[in-house]
């Protein structure tokens, strides 16, 4: 079946459908030798795809699986200064995956991971408000803090969507929030909680759309069933 090259390419989890775009734009990708233009179609059971010369190979199994990400790794395949990376996390998987938008490094809980590159598309795509709840533990006055974070906020110049903001306990100065957001933008509940005159002292993810994080160990991963996928992609 015929499909844009660009998509194919994001497809396999080898570019991102931007990069795919400026790797043809670069005349990178060619199809049957010829180089591809961008908004072309290929059938890549019929026709001779390549990047950089190389044919492309068969489209592997489509596959996500999700990760307790713990503490003091980065969520990336590699890392310039040599940090832990999610990626030795799940190195027996069998697969290249990537990760499905990210957890910077004190931040822990559930991370997808996926050769799918539709999958990731919908997912961190802004138009499907995907929700992602998380469990962050917080000084400071929630009193006060509360309805800050749940209306839009600017902070450092950009633009955040108010949260949905629940207080699960409080021990003295300590509080346990759930706050809910969609953006998901980068270290958003930090920056977020920042600005309301919360301190974050752990962050951790419990759910991102359907799926949650369950009672899986930290550092430890599992396979979606095509049950979990169809849900999170609906």
């Amino acid at each position: 079946m015929e499909e844009r090259i660009s998509k194919l390419l994001s497809g396999r989890g080898l570019l991102s459908r931007r990069q795919a775009e400026t790797c043809i734009q670069a005349g990178r990708v060619t199809v049957n030798g010829q180089p591809a233009q961008l908004g072309q179609k290929a059938d890549p059971e019929r026709d001779e795809i390549a990047l950089d010369g190389v044919p492309l190979e068969r489209a592997p199994e489509r596959v996500c699986l999700l990760l307790n990400k713990p503490r003091g790794y980065v969520t990336t395949l590699s890392d310039e200064q040599g940090r832990p990376t999610v990626a030795q996390l799940i190195s027996d998987c069998g697969y290249r995956l990537y990760p499905i938008g990210r957890l910077d490094l004190n931040s822990e809980g559930l991370l997808l991971m996926t050769n799918d590159g539709d999958l990731a598309q919908h997912l961190t795509h802004p138009s499907h408000a995907v929700e992602k709840e998380y469990q962050v533990r917080v000084t400071g006055s929630v009193d006060k803090a509360l309805p800050l974070l749940r209306r839009p906020m600017t902070v450092d110049g950009e633009r955040f969507l108010g949260a949905r903001v629940r207080v699960l306990s409080q021990t003295g100065e300590s509080s346990l929030l759930s706050m809910t957001i969609t953006q998901g933008k980068n270290r958003q509940i930090r920056r977020m909680c920042r600005a309301a005159g919360l301190t974050v002292h752990r962050l951790r993810r419990v759910r991102e759309g359907a799926l949650r994080l369950g009672d899986l160990p930290s550092g430890r991963w599992r396979w979606l069933t095509g049950e979990e996928i169809s849900r999170l992609k609906s």
